[in-house]
């Protein structure tokens, strides 16, 4: 069914502000990686003497830059282009980065139930709102030392934390079956989008603005804002809710979809079921691995190519933007080329999420990898780092929205759960990554890229061997309320009733998966 012409299709809007939404969400928390290149102090590497040469590990500094690791010939450095900056060693930077994941897990869950009972417009809203003020208060709380800019990163991760379970509830309020993949995977690619404008942007401010690093966050604080205006004047909850929707749009989704309106009596949450569903854990591991890669690129990258190949911080924002743009570019292709798999039954649900998502976490461990190997080759370098990210995209028809076949009606539950879990990667991974890196050699960050490879790697098999793209049996609204209205029959009381429904929904999930 098309839409009439002269209407505006208010999922496509919702999908739109909903895309800028994450972008916001993301130039927020990534910023700080390419920023923090210019708020600390170089790290200084004796080398032996005036004929010495550049030991093996370090990349050769380029001549036109003042910035340097010897102390022989290099030693000349104006004091006042680092007077300002912050003396945080390796270890400090990674416990900086680390905080704000440490408080996004803590509101997964509470996001995703906030969003099953009261929508996800003003959970997600407020959610980012809370993110852009305190965006707006980095510089300061910097100046006040580490472990206070620590602590504002913590609760900044608290009040992202509730983004992506809000919009899984949105989406599947407002995305018809045959439109998911590609309502998705715009909405979630504000992800590179927001990685773009976060390396981009970030470094042509620090160059070119006034001011330096910190007009990077009074930028995106601010643009934050005015998001948050758009999304309250534009964005609803669910069809039914939306003073502005067409009838022939109200009347395809009603048809595509069902019910128009926010289910607010649900059932208790299946919590036995889910936390004993193969599938759900499947996806929980694959999540995991898929954030292990990303959360190491978006919090390291920058740095790797600030601190091993020399680029200027222009530079380094233009050739970190790449690879996300290659992402970008691949997730809209797949995302087009899985629903026509389905659509057409070329493939099942199960087999397109299943050989999306191996793609997507095999193909970037093999990227850095290549990288770390090709050494000091700036271009070559940069290509592996492209290719391996363009990969990634495959995650997004993939294991982004998995939720949302498996369970519908829980998805903004499962989602916080697969999410919240997946990042304790981000906890891990900026931390694991200074520790290995005290020195910042190319031999130290092969090691941080192995470790990559390797855990992305074995997720895919666990979601080769145990993922889903079908309904669970648990999702089932009507069994449930008949099975409901049975055992009242019978005088059952309630929690022997929930037990009796829960055990049965676990039996049906091995039968469906057998």
């Amino acid at each position: 069914m098309k839409l009439n012409s002269r209407h505006v299709s208010q999922r496509w809007v919702m999908a739109v502000m909903g895309m800028l939404g994450v972008t916001m969400a993301y130039v927020m928390r990534a910023c700080l990686g390419i920023t923090l290149t210019q708020m600390v102090r170089p790290v200084v590497v004796v080398e032996s003497g005036a004929t010495s040469h550049v030991h093996h590990d370090y990349c050769p500094m380029p001549q036109s830059s003042s910035r340097g690791h010897s102390k022989s010939n290099r030693t000349n450095i104006a004091e006042d282009e680092f007077r300002n900056r912050f003396d945080w060693d390796e270890k400090t930077q990674g416990e900086i980065l680390s905080a704000f994941y440490y408080g996004y897990i803590i509101t997964h869950l509470p996001g995703g139930v906030l969003s099953q009972r009261f929508g996800g417009k003003h959970t997600m809203g407020f959610g980012i709102l809370s993110t852009a003020i305190f965006t707006l208060l980095t510089p300061y709380v910097s100046y006040m030392g580490s472990r206070p800019l620590t602590i504002l990163r913590f609760v900044e991760g608290l009040g992202e934390g509730t983004t992506f379970p809000a919009l899984c509830t949105l989406l599947a309020q407002w995305a018809p079956p045959e439109e998911k993949g590609k309502l998705s995977t715009l909405v979630f690619a504000g992800v590179q989008i927001g990685n773009i404008f976060s390396n981009f942007l970030s470094g042509f401010i620090i160059q070119y603005i006034p001011g330096g690093w910190p007009n990077v966050f009074y930028f995106f604080g601010v643009t934050s804002l005015v998001w948050f205006v758009l999304w309250c004047l534009l964005v609803y909850n669910d069809p039914n809710s939306h003073p502005f929707i067409s009838d022939v749009e109200r009347d395809y989704l009603k048809q595509s979809i069902g019910s128009l309106e926010r289910k607010k009596d649900l059932p208790p949450t299946p919590w036995l079921s889910i936390l004993t569903s193969w599938p759900v854990w499947a996806l929980i591991i694959v999540e995991a691995g898929h954030d292990w890669g990303g959360f190491t690129i978006v919090s390291d990258l920058p740095k790797y190519m600030s601190d091993v190949l020399h680029f200027s911080i222009t530079e380094n924002g233009l050739l970190s933007s790449i690879p996300y743009i290659a992402q970008w570019v691949t997730s809209i292709l797949a995302s087009i080329l899985a629903d026509r798999l389905i659509s057409r039954q070329i493939m099942t649900v199960t087999a397109v999420r299943k050989s999306y998502a191996i793609i997507g976490t095999v193909g970037p461990g093999m990227g850095v990898m290549c990288a770390s190997f090709v050494g000091c080759d700036k271009m070559i370098a940069t290509l592996c780092f492209t290719l391996g990210m363009a990969l990634m995209g495959f995650c997004y028809p993939s294991i982004r929205i998995n939720s949302l076949d498996l369970s519908p009606n829980y998805a903004p539950t499962i989602m916080a759960l697969v999410n919240g879990i997946g990042c304790l990667s981000g906890m891990a991974t900026p931390y694991v990554a200074g520790i290995l890196t005290p020195n910042r050699t190319v031999l130290e960050w092969r090691l941080v890229f192995w470790i990559m490879m390797i855990v992305m790697t074995a997720s895919s098999v666990v979601y080769g061997l145990f993922g889903s793209g079908e309904l669970q049996p648990w999702d089932d609204l009507e069994q449930y309320y008949l099975k409901e209205k049975e055992k009242a029959k019978k005088g059952l009381p309630m929690d022997e009733r929930l037990s009796i429904v829960h055990s049965k929904s676990i039996e049906d999930g091995r039968q469906s998966n057998n």
